[in-house]
């Protein structure tokens, strides 16, 4: 019985089959400015907030999530005030070099 055997030419692709060129595809093309790639998206924070782990108390959690979205902020700002209170606690450490 004669083998199946697969045809190694190549598909004919019609250069007027391109795809439409549509805002869809525009907002997901690279954008370039020169050689250098152009980033999307929010743009590098001056200074980053830095992920940590810590415990607080359930009670202080349960307070801040209860005012919404934000609240690790709102955390984060209620510490800040604290050091603003009392400068005497506040310890500037050299950071790390990358």
């Amino acid at each position: 019985m004669a083998k199946n055997v697969r045809s190694t030419k190549p598909a004919f692709h019609d250069p007027d089959d391109a795809p439409e060129l549509d805002a869809a595809w525009f907002d997901a093309a690279t954008l370039q400015k020169g050689d250098a790639v152009v980033r999307r998206g929010r743009p590098k924070a001056e200074n980053p907030k830095v992920p940590i782990n810590i415990r607080l108390s359930a009670e202080v959690v349960a307070a801040f999530r209860a005012t919404g979205p934000g609240w690790q902020s709102r955390i984060d700002a209620a510490l800040g005030e604290y050091l603003e209170e009392h400068p005497e606690r506040l310890v500037v450490l050299p950071l790390p070099s990358k």
